[in-house]
């Protein structure tokens, strides 16, 4: 069976992570969305998103193909019951739809000519960009037993100070001296080729993710995932980190979720507590105004390519969208559009031939390319977050 990963409704709600990629490349837990069911389904997937993704992240259309919503996370009954699915039936939770079987050239998908199929157990889903650090505890653990069963750890290095070690596995090729971590709450996961210094001290649930680097002395408190070839220090709690991102320096990171290649200069802080401990409003793309988050406790949404300068102070709930450079002193607003050049005293706009200029040397520090398809896509960006802008 063909399988394809499609946004869904939730997709402007997770802005502004979705600008650059599709619902189905988010990072919560130790996987993506997409690595998550491309293990339960034991195939590759692909991807209907947005027009401008496309090139980057094509769909490939068979005879038969069974559509899944790709803001749901799977699990073993949901993945058998959608294997299971025959033409025109479909699964659903309440009124969102789970997964459907589609034929070729399908275009006009009417469920009421669909058998309807409810899915009664629990599913987690990914409706906002908060839900991405909120359930990353629960993302971990569910992908920890995923990929370690059967599966047995590289030995913990004796000076290590080590609490639930049964709790602990470590990849080949990670190393780690004169470390502390506190598995007692939750599992921790030490990919390949990692490098936590001596000092760190860790609290689960976390994830470090591969080629990740963990600094000297750097205080985490879960749940927190630090994506593949990331490099975190200072203190940072219940965040998650895309890919390629760095906060290598003193300073604290909280309930925050940063995209790729982004950069945190050293002793930049974020708030995650308003002074009277009121609900936190987070900028929404879709009614471009602050809405609601129903949380106490929110820091950074920062997408990707997006950096900051030293000393950087980010307000309870800011949201910065993508290429954007953020600088000088005081607290600057805490929605910052694309494409944004400044800081407390104003922003101008940041030229897409500049921002192209720092996308490759930074990717080509990683050995990655600024492709053309990677540059198309930040062009549609910017085009289409200029109203946001004040030119």
């Amino acid at each position: 069976m063909n399988y394809i990963l499609f946004d869904g409704s939730s997709r402007n709600n997770l802005l502004p992570f979705t600008f650059t990629r599709p619902v189905a490349d988010i990072r919560v837990g130790i996987l993506t969305i997409r690595e998550k069911w491309e293990f339960f389904l034991e195939t590759t997937t692909t991807t209907v998103t947005e027009d401008y993704l496309s090139d980057k992240y094509p769909m490939v259309e068979m005879e038969e193909n069974v559509m899944i919503n790709a803001s749901c996370l799977p699990n073993l009954e949901l993945v058998e019951m959608i294997k299971g699915l025959k033409e025109n039936q479909a699964i659903f939770k309440g009124e969102d739809v789970i997964a459907f079987f589609a034929k070729e050239a399908q275009d006009d998908i009417d469920f009421d000519r669909f058998e309807r199929f409810e899915f009664s157990d629990t599913i987690i889903t990914i409706e906002n960009t908060w839900d991405i650090f909120s359930i990353n505890g629960e993302a971990i653990q569910e992908d920890f037993n995923l990929i370690t069963k059967d599966r047995t750890s590289q030995p913990i290095p004796s000076n290590n100070n080590i609490i639930a070690p049964e709790n602990i596995f470590i990849e080949a090729g990670a190393k780690l001296e004169f470390v502390t971590l506190n598995a007692s709450k939750g599992p921790i996961y030490i990919g390949k080729n990692t490098l936590i210094m001596e000092g760190a001290m860790i609290r689960g649930p976390f994830a470090l993710c591969g080629h990740a680097i963990v600094k000297m002395a750097t205080k985490i408190y879960g749940p927190t995932t630090v994506g593949p070839y990331s490099k975190v220090g200072g203190e940072i709690n219940n965040s998650v980190l895309f890919a390629n991102s760095n906060k290598g320096h003193e300073g604290f990171l909280g309930n925050s979720v940063l995209g790729e290649w982004c950069n945190l200069g050293a002793d930049t802080n974020t708030s995650n507590l308003k002074n009277n401990y009121a609900e936190v409003r987070l900028w929404d793309y879709e009614t471009e105004g602050f809405a609601k988050t129903g949380l106490q406790f929110c820091g950074l949404m920062m997408g990707d390519h997006s950096k900051c300068g030293i000393n950087t102070m980010f307000n309870t709930g800011t949201v910065v969208g993508v290429s954007a450079n953020v600088f000088g002193s005081g607290f600057p607003r805490n929605f910052i559009p694309s494409f944004s050049w400044g800081g407390s005293g104003g922003f101008t706009t940041y030229l897409t031939k500049k921002a192209f200029e720092v996308a490759d040397v930074v990717m080509s520090r990683r050995k990655e390319e600024f492709t053309e398809q990677d540059q198309a896509i930040l062009e549609h960006v910017f085009e289409e977050t200029k109203i946001y802008r004040r030119e």
